[in-house]
């Protein structure tokens, strides 16, 4: 499923955003705090309506689409996620089969087994949620999409809480499981390692795309974050890898 964002903006956060996922690519959102990326986020997945421009799934207007629709097609993981409920660690995945059918269901059941297991937090099914770590939950709530079984996956910070292995493990697991993936993401080096397209954001406006190779040149990096970068292959991938130091003082 291809996702569009078409010039939307949102009142004192966002201008005139454009850019385009297409069916089965992992695209990222870099930028420094601050700069919209989360709001940006929340406008695709339906917490927040732009004040102007459209987001289309396929052609269709997220926002007029029932929500259960939508919910059938895309998921989300949002940067903060609260639980005012122990809820068990199989009853949060369970969850994600809400928008499809009865959650009682063989099939729901099997599904969300699979997630599980993709997510690696089979065996905590029977914990309640509040008592696990902050790595454990976002490994749950990364589970609790997959069982969602959606056709695009926004994600706003995924690796938070995770140790290297996991954020490594996670990422790759996102990439194979087939959705339409956008993603906000704090690790330069993270993001080009998976990313098909990164897309830089500034005070709330896109100023740079392409593939990581291409947008992660050090004038830009010194001009949009501040910051000295030294580009280096990775030796087995090939991918762009960034060494930082602080800018020398003006």
């Amino acid at each position: 499923m291809r996702l569009d964002i078409e010039d939307v903006s949102v009142a004192g956060i966002l201008r005139d955003i454009r850019l385009t996922v297409r069916s089965g690519a992992f695209v990222g959102l870099v930028g420094p705090n601050g700069s919209g990326k989360s709001t940006l986020l929340r406008c695709v997945y339906r917490a927040l309506r732009p004040t102007a421009g459209v987001i289309g799934l396929d052609g269709d207007d997220v926002h007029a689409m029932n929500p259960r629709a939508a919910a059938r097609v895309l998921a989300a993981l949002p940067q903060e996620s609260s639980a005012e409920f122990d809820f068990t660690v199989a009853e949060v995945v369970a969850m994600g089969r809400l928008p499809h059918r009865d959650r009682t269901a063989a099939s729901d059941h099997e599904i969300c087994a699979a997630a599980l297991r993709r997510a690696g937090v089979d065996h905590l099914a029977g914990r309640g949620f509040l008592a696990l770590s902050g790595g454990e939950k976002q490994r749950v709530l990364i589970a609790r999409a997959l069982a969602q079984q959606p056709r695009v996956l926004v994600l706003d910070e995924p690796t938070n809480h995770l140790d290297i292995a996991h954020q490594l493990d996670v990422l790759g697991l996102v990439r194979d499981s087939g959705p339409t993936v956008l993603a906000a993401l704090h690790d330069l080096n993270l993001a080009a390692a998976h990313c098909d397209l990164l897309y830089v954001i500034q005070d709330g406006r896109i100023v740079a795309s392409g593939p990581p190779h291409e947008v992660l040149e050090p004038a830009l990096l010194a001009e949009v974050f501040g910051v000295r970068a030294h580009p280096v292959r990775h030796p087995e991938t090939g991918a762009v890898q960034l060494l930082f130091d602080l800018l020398p003082p003006a």
